[in-house]
């Protein structure tokens, strides 16, 4: 009986076990989404469960791929390149020998044009179902023949509606209708760590996703374009990606794939993408007008450094520094003055000066606009009326502030004379430029530190104007040890304000 009663008990606790088993498995099954969709009574085969799963975090990028690859097509150009040096002469067609016995016709067809077909491949992205695609100037240049490859093997002829090379953005159209398409993402509210897919064709490899992270945005001076606001992306992008989308986790575009860091020709990590809202305002107005309207202020800015803020009255090195303004700009009719620093335009804060040449040259051509100055250390605030950037206009570029780490005081070690029409020549700067040229700078001193170069035009010193090296002299004579100096300088056309520190 002994024996019964402790078999029972053991057969009790062992189905207890089980059934513990059987219920913690349940339990865990449900937590980590082992059930089938069917069970929980979602089918992911409905639109309304597409639109949630794009808005809903995700553990998989599946839907996103789905929605948004098909509008990302191939696009392969061709053009004829002439050989260089033209025509290949051979050093036989001019021996008598030689041409009577293969004649002059072959000496013809033997010395003729030497031409070759360059082909490259890159990227694009179907924005309108009509047709119109986005992808970048420097992909279609100079193409003689355009092929756009679709996701579903479809090939069609493309035609380019127009570029724009000062943001590597071109749009081309294709005569086919109901294409799918990419919503537009809004690129301003990007977060730095923020999930993105770069969806492209890198090395002909079609329908190509890479995923990577938002590393920065706001890149400007990488010297790919003149109006520069990159996305910055650690997602895969190789040769082939130029063109290409890159998306968010709604499956919205936030950028166009443009190009690079790389020191071996493939992906190292560093990818650049131009934001949405740029890469949109330039389709529309490519569309509308087949060109580029782009707003224009009238002036020339350079960086504010921590020197600079001193001498200009500013709490932080920040805004752009109004080292010029060209005549009969707007800036000049509505008073911005050389000297002024601009920290606000049309509402939005002006950290630097790409800030600036971007939120410009994006503003309605004709809109009045409110622009914060800071004056004599004073605010100030202008209401300019912006007009239409001239065709003719050399790139104004920013200048970067020299830096200062004068160790000496004053201007000692310069040499400077009087400007004469042929020194103006030599120097590229107009004919009627007053100032003092410098002749010398010697290093070490403070003034070579601060990044004064022989050949620069003074014009003033403290914003005191000089004419001559007289009026040089006198102003020069005036000036403490100690003291920090402001020199506004022409430099081969170009202002820009120095600082030369004791």
């Amino acid at each position: 009986m002994a024996i019964e009663r402790r078999s029972f008990r053991l057969g009790l606790v062992a189905g207890l076990f089980l059934v513990s088993g059987i219920i913690v498995g349940i339990m865990l099954a449900a937590r980590m989404q082992w059930m089938p969709l069917a069970e929980s009574g979602i089918s992911a085969s409905t639109p309304a469960a597409a639109a949630v799963a794009l808005n809903a975090p995700q553990s998989n990028f599946v839907p996103v791929v789905k929605a948004a690859a098909p509008a990302v097509v191939n696009i392969s150009t061709t053009r004829v390149v002439q050989r260089s040096g033209g025509q290949f002469q051979s050093p036989f067609m001019d021996d008598p020998f030689f041409r009577h016995f293969f004649g002059d016709e072959f000496s013809r067809r033997f010395n003729g044009p030497r031409k070759r077909e360059e082909s490259s491949l890159g990227s694009g992205v179907i924005v309108d179902s009509a047709g119109y695609i986005v992808t970048n100037n420097h992909v279609i240049a100079q193409a003689d023949e355009i092929k756009v490859l679709l996701s579903d093997e479809r090939e069609f002829t493309g035609k380019v509606v127009g570029t724009d090379p000062k943001t590597d953005l071109a749009v081309i159209k294709i005569d086919a209708k109901n294409l799918p398409t990419v919503p537009w993402g809004n690129s301003n509210g990007l977060e730095v760590g923020e999930y993105v897919l770069a969806v492209g064709n890198p090395f002909g490899l079609n329908q190509t996703i890479t995923m990577g992270i938002v590393s920065a945005v706001g890149r400007a001076n990488v010297g790919i374009a003149d109006y520069e606001d990159f996305i910055q992306t650690d997602a895969a992008i190789n040769p082939g990606n130029s063109g290409g989308a890159l998306v968010n986790t709604r499956g919205e575009l936030v950028g166009i794939n443009t190009a690079i860091f790389s020191r071996s020709g493939g992906y190292m990590g560093i990818g650049f993408a131009v934001p949405s809202n740029m890469a949109r305002s330039v389709m529309e107005s490519l569309i509308k007008t087949g060109k580029v309207v782009r707003g224009w202020l009238g002036v020339s800015i350079q960086k504010v450094t921590q020197d600079l803020a001193k001498q200009f009255g500013l709490i932080d090195a920040r805004g752009a520094l109004v080292s010029e303004v060209i005549d009969d700009s707007p800036a000049a009719k509505y008073g911005i003055k050389s000297g002024d620093v601009i920290v606000a335009f049309d509402g939005k804060p002006v950290d630097n000066p790409t800030v600036l040449r971007n939120i410009v040259a994006a503003t309605e051509v004709g809109k009045k606009v409110k622009v914060n100055v800071v004056r004599d250390g004073k605010q100030k605030t202008l209401t300019i009326k912006i007009a239409e950037q001239p065709k003719d206009l050399a790139r104004l570029d920013e200048e970067e502030g020299p830096k200062s780490e004068g160790v000496n005081s004053s201007l000692a070690g310069l040499e400077v004379s009087n400007i004469t029409p042929e020194l103006a020549r030599r120097l590229n700067v107009p004919k009627d430029t007053t100032g003092v040229v410098v002749t010398s700078v010697e290093p070490g001193t403070a003034a070579h530190s601060a990044g004064v170069k022989r050949g620069d035009v003074i014009i003033e010193v403290n914003r005191q104007r000089v004419g001559s090296v007289k009026d040089f002299r006198d102003v020069a004579g005036k000036l403490k040890k100690k003291e920090s100096i402001l020199l506004r300088i022409n430099r081969q056309g170009g202002k820009i304000f120095i600082v030369i520190k004791p």
